[in-house]
This record gives structure tokens, sequence and C-alpha cells, in this order.
């Protein structure tokens, strides 16, 4: 007689689980929504163990997309790889105006010997930089349409923000940078004034 009441009950348990779904099953799938009702209001078996408490893991960086060559992209990078190049004069066959007339006229006031007017590291919004935590954090968007494109640089330095626009136009079959935008910092290298 126990052993028939013994088997009942596994055998009733067995059906419960089943129709919860299962502690089988929630493993493999993860826990039931918070507001989903299992539809059997008995309480859990006295053998399931209690769902084990996790800490909230930060969310992994998207894995960086390879850049094609030729890419709007692949005329940024290197902007980012090598930094303080775009105040570069070897550099001006990357950019087309209005940017490379304010690049042109800010080389004409350096060797003129009055001053500089463009900071030296615009790419980075003028930010302070750990080339290290920059590059670990860095992320691009392409947009392209038609013979004009945009690649859109988000990243952080020391907790905060940045994310810069830069505006290409295809010249002569390649990209040409047409303009630097900081949509953080509300400038853009168009408006300069270098003179």
């Amino acid at each position: 007689m126990l052993r028939r009441l013994v088997l009942a009950l596994s055998g009733l348990s067995m059906l419960s689980g089943g129709l919860n779904g299962g502690a089988c099953a929630q493993g493999l799938f993860g826990a039931p929504p918070p507001k989903a009702s299992s539809g059997d209001k008995s309480p859990p078996a006295v053998d399931t163990p209690p769902p084990a408490v996790t800490e909230p893991q930060p969310a992994e960086p998207a894995p960086v997309a390879p850049v094609l060559p030729g890419s709007p992209t692949a005329v940024v990078k290197p902007f980012y790889d090598h930094l303080g190049l775009e105040l570069d004069p070897s550099q001006r066959k990357n950019f087309v105006d209005p940017a490379k007339t304010v690049l042109d006229k800010s080389d004409a006031l350096r060797a003129s010997g009055q001053g500089e007017c463009l900071d030296p590291n615009m790419a980075l919004d003028n930010a302070d930089y750990d080339k290290l935590a920059i590059d670990r954090s860095l992320r691009t968007i392409e947009a392209v349409n038609g013979e004009e494109a945009k690649v859109v640089v988000a990243f952080a330095v020391e907790g905060h923000q940045h994310r810069l626009e830069w505006k290409l136009k295809k010249v002569g079959g390649g990209w040409k940078i047409s303009d630097l935008l900081s949509v953080t910092g509300e400038w853009a290298l168009s408006q300069y004034q270098c003179e």
C-alpha cells in the first residue's frame, strides 16, 4: 500500500512538472516572462531548487564589423588610428570643400606664425584622450545616399560620451571628407574662420 502511494505521488509530481513547463525546460529556455501564468496555482515541488540569483552582467559591445576597403568608413578610420591626422597637410587629398578650404586656411595661418586656428584633436571632439580607452569604446555607423555619405563615430572618454558625424562626397570614384561635425559639442569644421 505504501509503495502504491509513493508511485502515485511521484506520478502526480511528474504530471504537475509537465504542465508547468518543467524545471528542465525552464533551465533550457530561461525563466518564464514575469507576468506569465503557468495555469497551475499549486506550489512548486519540494525537491525543486530555487532559481539561482545572478548578478546582471554588463552588456558586451556589439562586435565590430570589418571595414570595407574604399568605403566611407575606410576613409575616416585612419583619423582614429593616428590622432591629429586631420591637421596634417599631406592628408588634404582626403578632403573637399568646405572642409578643405578651412584646413588650407589653418595651414596658412600656422605657417605665417600667427598661431593655430584648429584644435589638434578634432576627431576626438577636442576631448582629452586615452587612446586605449577610445579604441575599446569606438563604434561607427555608415550611411550612404548616392554620392553622399555620413559616418557617425561614437566613443567614450573618461565616462563622457562623444558623437561626431563625418560628411563625405564621392569625387572621382572615391570618398572625400567634406565636413566634420560634433553632435556632442555642437560645432562644425566648416564654420571655423581661420584668417
